[in-house]
């Protein structure tokens, strides 16, 4: 009977550990659901890791932008600002009272040198004409009957003396006189252009009475414009006349003006260190008003001879020494560069105790910011969309 309790124990305590033993595999044994989504999951990051390997390897090309290096002109630029203004300008004024009787112009509209645009009333001062011309021909009668058997005097003297007194006691020279300063103001009722422009500020209309000096309105030449621009005294001593001038109007953010320094004035404004510069432009269709705000790029000082490669080629690694990438049968190469001058576009290099680039060589100005050297790279116009990775 012992042994069979014992016997009972034993197989009561492996039935326990049995069911102990499934309890545990129930629990911890791997779910078909999470095993898939483990295998998807390990699939994208195999993709990743294929992808971050190909980017960083050497072996693989990367797709760069490259541009020769060339051995030119470098132009050192002076910016400044101003703003446009009419190369001529003038306000037309009424020359004499009355009401206005014909307005030929409008607003913007351009008229040629001589043209009319504002006509006075001339009905009283035509009639003053034909008063003045009668009075004139009355005093013509008396002078020629005073002087009628004069041309007998044999003595030039006596005759021309005799002529001077009657043309004085008959009034001829006063007639005269006053009849060409009646033409004169006849002649002041027609206000013409002085020379060929466009029409601003018009302020009268056909029936308004005007007296002499009033505004009748503004005319102003636009071809060629004029901007005044400010430059820093510091800068103004490296321009001169006659230098290219790059512009660009508020107005038209995407279009460049291409003008000439005209005029540099010589004496710097103490309130704010600047020097008036006046370059002009060509604005044959007018697009550039007066008071438009223009930013301005103007040719300094230049040096011949240079050789110069883009900005956008020249890096820093971290020892702080200037370097670039040369594209050297389809491979990157770097080369350690002294730098010279440099402007907006290019910089210069000159020769030292670092690498040398030829003019003619190619040098990496996109997509080279992560490269090592002599990676492999391929050119391309845009590393961007060829699945490389663009300058920062």
């Amino acid at each position: 009977m012992a042994y069979s309790r014992t016997i009972l124990r034993g197989a009561s305590l492996v039935v326990v550990l049995a069911l102990l033993a499934g309890t545990i595999y129930w629990r911890v044994r791997p779910d078909p659901e999470a095993e898939a989504q483990a295998s998807g999951g390990s699939e994208t990051q195999a993709e990743v890791v294929q992808s971050v390997q190909e980017q960083f390897n050497t072996e693989i090309p990367q797709p760069v932008r490259g541009v020769a290096a060339v051995q030119d002109t470098l132009w050192i630029s002076v910016n400044a600002n101003g703003r446009a203004a009419a190369i001529r300008s003038v306000m037309l004024t009424a020359q004499v009272e009355g009401r206005v009787a014909q307005v030929s112009v409008e607003e913007n509209q351009y008229v040629g040198e001589g043209e009319l645009v504002v006509l006075v009333d001339t009905a009283e001062f035509a009639l003053e004409v034909a008063a003045k011309a009668a009075a004139l021909r009355k005093t013509e009668a008396d002078y020629q009957a005073r002087v009628l058997f004069d041309e007998e005097i044999e003595d030039d003297e006596v005759r021309a003396s005799r002529d001077r007194f009657a043309r004085s006691s008959t009034g001829l020279d006063q007639a005269e006189v006053e009849h060409r300063r009646a033409l004169l103001e006849l002649e002041k009722t027609a206000v013409q252009a002085p020379f060929g422009g466009r029409v601003a500020d018009l302020k009268v209309v056909v029936g308004q009475l005007v007296r002499a000096g009033d505004e009748l309105l503004t005319l102003v030449d636009l071809s060629p414009i004029k901007v005044e621009l400010q430059a820093l005294g510091t800068e103004v001593v490296n321009l001169e006349e006659g230098r290219v001038a790059t512009l660009t109007v508020t107005a038209f953010p995407d279009t460049t003006f291409t003008g000439r320094i005209r005029t540099i004035n010589p004496v710097i404004d103490p309130t704010n260190n600047t020097a008036r510069v006046t370059v002009h432009l060509p604005n044959r269709d007018g697009r550039i008003k007066p008071g438009m705000f223009a930013e301005a790029e103007l040719q300094a000082r230049n040096f011949p001879d240079r050789i110069l490669v883009p900005r956008a080629a020249v890096l820093e690694r971290g020892d702080r020494r200037t370097m670039l990438f040369v594209f050297e049968e389809g491979r990157a190469q770097w080369r350690y560069v002294t730098t010279g001058l440099e402007n907006e576009e290019f910089v210069e290099l000159v020769e030292g105790d670092e690498d040398w680039v030829a003019p003619g060589e190619v040098v990496l100005v996109d997509g080279h910011h992560y490269l090592t050297h002599d990676a492999a790279v391929q050119l391309v116009d845009d590393p961007a969309a060829a699945g490389g990775r663009p300058s920062r």
